[in-house]
């Protein structure tokens, strides 16, 4: 069979993987959960992938086009990471005075305004730098007001009882819709980076530009979805309008007398503290994971292995798990049908895409590495609901501060993956020199890598979403703007925290150690967390 036939069942095979998982993704997934569920994880899916395919390319580009040395990368890297999530506190409190939509939409417009002077090549000297670091604060303060309020009107559509059993599940739903946008973007920001140094003769450092281009796009996506789907969650905003009906339903939520807002603040504290630990090791994804994928790991791949590196077979893992968890939880014939359809295209896709394989292998690129995480996230949610719906049943479902712990126990083994896989490498700035002299250096199998993310995506779905769906429980009406801005706001400590092993990584360092720390650092942080299980577990 020609190339030309292969390539085209490819094409017609992954389009129509796509449409099945649509259907899925309305008929079954979703089927049970509140409506605003899906649109509102859409909306952040257009946002969330063009945050991505911007942070997959920033620590490099920082180096790239201005020069900077892998520690000032860390700082400037760690100090956005940091604004983009202290900043929801401050839009916490504005979306409790003046409304959690009106501070959605406001956030969204910033955050494009940010991209779009990304996006512009200015080149690499001080206005340049300055123009970045504004551009920054807008993507972040827009970050700010857009994401902790969108999350918190996620958690109002569960206040209704019919719902309130279906928080935890489906906030792992929304939390698998935004990562679909993640598990594209290190792919997007690749290809229209080369597509733009190949046709139209873009230096390297300018295509960059192209990257935070695709996040403005994406952004006018999230605009159109979050708009049009008014519908499907406009009782949640109810009382911005001040109708009589809203301030009735305001009236009818119980008052916490001040005991029990104090204790329900407290343990929520406590969880906060927790979380800047994990947030401090989990993000070396875009800083010292990636400074890794460079300098230590293989740079092109061959035969079945190279497959992953193509997100279109990361798709077909997709379509296939989502086939398979639908046909287990459709009850109708059609829907049983479509599932098994899904399943069976997307198989095909990995078929048609093996005997298509290019025998020189493909190169593998640094950022490229980061699209693995949103795909175990994606992949790994139906498992993780169906898993925790089983135990629910049998009464043997984990809490949610236990899964918390659980999930820095896991986040540990992830470093400890690393410190095997760097036991016999050289220290950062001697590997660096071998590099520089065209030098015969030590590199590792992509695997290890890949390997890492899977077991910190685990800590992550464990920790995440169960802990934003904490947050959302737990916290005082009154006080719920505010709270969820301090769960960003720990959120914002860990990322500034994520300079520390960058700056170890330029202090040459050795590998064991950087990762080691990161692993002591999750180990301690979740023995914290189960001596002071029974505690949370009472408000939960």
């Amino acid at each position: 069979m020609s190339t030309l036939v292969l390539t085209s069942i490819g094409y017609a095979a992954l389009i129509a993987s796509i449409l099945g998982f649509i259907y899925l993704l309305f008929a079954v997934l979703c089927k049970g959960q509140p409506k605003g569920l899906l649109w509102l994880g859409l909306a952040n899916t257009g946002e969330r992938f063009g945050y991505y395919t911007m942070l997959a390319v920033f620590a490099l580009f920082l180096g790239e086009n201005f020069g900077f040395t892998e520690s000032t990368s860390s700082i400037i890297y760690a100090s956005f990471l940091g604004l983009v999530y202290f900043l929801p506190v401050i839009g916490g409190v504005a979306a409790d005075l003046f409304g959690y939509g009106k501070m959605v939409i406001s956030g969204i417009f910033i955050m494009l305004l940010g991209y779009l002077l990304l996006s512009a090549p200015l080149g690499g000297d001080t206005p340049a730098i300055v123009a970045m670091g504004f551009a920054l604060l807008l993507v972040s303060f827009g970050t700010g007001l857009f994401k902790g309020n969108l999350q918190v009107m996620v958690g109002k559509l569960y206040d209704s009882p019919e719902f309130a059993d279906k928080r935890d599940s489906g906030f792992s739903l929304f939390y698998m819709l935004i990562n679909v946008g993640a598990m594209v973007a290190p792919t997007a920001a690749i290809e229209i980076m080369n597509w733009a140094q190949h046709s139209w003769g873009i230096s390297k450092a300018d295509s960059y530009h192209f990257a935070f281009g695709v996040a403005c796009v994406s952004l006018v996506l999230s605009i159109a979805i979050y708009l049009l789907s008014s519908a499907s969650y406009r009782h949640v905003l109810a009382h911005e309008k001040g109708n009589e009906k809203a301030e009735k339903t305001k009236s009818d939520v119980p008052e916490l007398t001040r005991e029990e807002t104090r204790e329900r603040i407290t343990c929520l504290v406590l969880v906060f503290a927790v979380v800047i630990f994990f947030w401090m090791a989990f993000h070396q994804n875009g800083l010292t994971l990636t400074f890794f994928a460079r300098d230590y790991v293989q740079t092109s791949s061959t035969g079945v292995q190279s497959m992953m590196f193509n997100v279109v077979n990361l798709w077909a893992v997709v379509g296939i798990v989502y086939g398979i968890y639908c046909f287990m939880q459709a009850t109708e014939s059609f829907k049983k049908f479509m599932s098994l359809l899904v399943g069976v295209v997307s198989l095909a896709i990995i078929v048609v895409q093996y005997f298509l394989l290019d025998s020189n292998g493909v190169k593998i690129e640094a950022p490229i590495f980061q699209q693995f995480n949103p795909l175990f996230v994606v992949a790994l949610t139906p498992i993780s609901v169906a898993l925790f719906s089983f135990l629910a049943k049998k009464g043997k479902e984990p809490s949610s501060p236990r899964k918390i712990g659980l999930g820095m126990l896991v986040a540990a083994l992830g470093f400890i993956v690393m410190i095997v896989a760097s036991t016999s490498l050289l220290s950062p700035m001697a590997q660096k020199q071998g590099i520089e002299a065209g030098a015969e250096v030590m590199r590792v199998s992509p695997n290890w890598l890949v390997s890492t993310y899977l077991v910190l995506t685990f800590a992550e779905l464990l920790l995440s979403p169960i802990g934003i769906s904490f947050v959302t429980k737990v916290a005082p009406p009154k006080y719920a703007g505010l709270m969820m801005g301090l769960w960003f706001a720990a959120t914002a400590i860990g990322n500034f925290l994520v300079q520390v092993p960058g700056l170890l990584w330029d202090a040459d360092v050795k590998l064991i150690y950087i990762w080691g720390t990161l692993a002591g650092i999750c180990l301690l942080s979740a023995l914290f967390i189960f001596s002071i299980l029974k505690k949370l577990e009472k408000v939960a």
